[in-house]
């Protein structure tokens, strides 16, 4: 499977709104979150192979609708808008969260949430606090730092170490660990092998 998805054209399937514009269900879903900035839609394009599918941006917040990627007919990607700091309005902020929220809670496809953590930050506050959301609404997710080129290999280490024991006190998460960088390309092929077993229908 690993093989021909990668093979597969992504196309941009759909921009969301509100929860009456999700696509119907159908092949399992993997959605990108985590804070804003934290680099959702560049890692994106780099797991799919394309540079600006993803609309990217330095301006934090950037992402505000649910951007569906679609992998043939095999797999669909998500891109969530992102929370915490963003130059918009607290009640666009809020509108985001609401629809991420909700989009989280009723997508019975949903195989898995990728939750994005800087690794130069680590967990923040506001990473538990959606971990801690993820685990009450029974969301498997699975923790993937990023930017760790910009980490020296002691230093990533000891990130490495610090989010794992994190991690294994929340029920909903993997317990494995992403390590990646989309400018050296590290750890993508990791994320993908991850995807091609997610996107194998029981």
């Amino acid at each position: 499977m690993a093989g021909e998805l990668w093979r597969m054209t992504a196309r941009h399937h759909a921009a969301v709104a509100d929860l009456s514009g999700l696509p119907p269900m159908g092949a399992p879903e993997v959605c990108f979150g985590g804070r804003s900035n934290v680099g959702k839609s560049t890692l994106l394009n780099a797991v799919l192979g394309r540079r600006q599918l993803a609309r990217t941006s330095s301006v934090p917040g950037r992402t505000q609708l649910l951007h569906f990627y679609a992998l043939g007919d095999v797999l669909m990607l998500v891109d969530l808008p992102g929370y915490g700091y963003a130059r918009v309005s607290r009640s666009k902020v809020r509108k985001w969260t609401r629809l991420a929220r909700d989009y989280l809670r009723g997508r019975a496809n949903l195989r898995r949430m990728f939750l994005l953590v800087d690794s130069r930050r680590g967990l923040g506050t506001r990473d538990e606090e959606v971990m801690r959301e993820l685990d009450g609404a029974a969301v498997a997710y699975q923790v993937v730092l990023t930017k760790v080129d910009e980490l020296k290999e002691p230093e990533l280490a000891t990130r490495q170490r610090e989010t794992e024991a994190r991690v294994a006190t929340h029920p909903a998460a993997i317990p494995q660990l992403l390590v990646t960088s989309a400018t050296s390309g590290v750890g993508i092929d990791a994320v993908r092998s991850v995807l091609a077993d997610l996107a194998v229908t029981e």
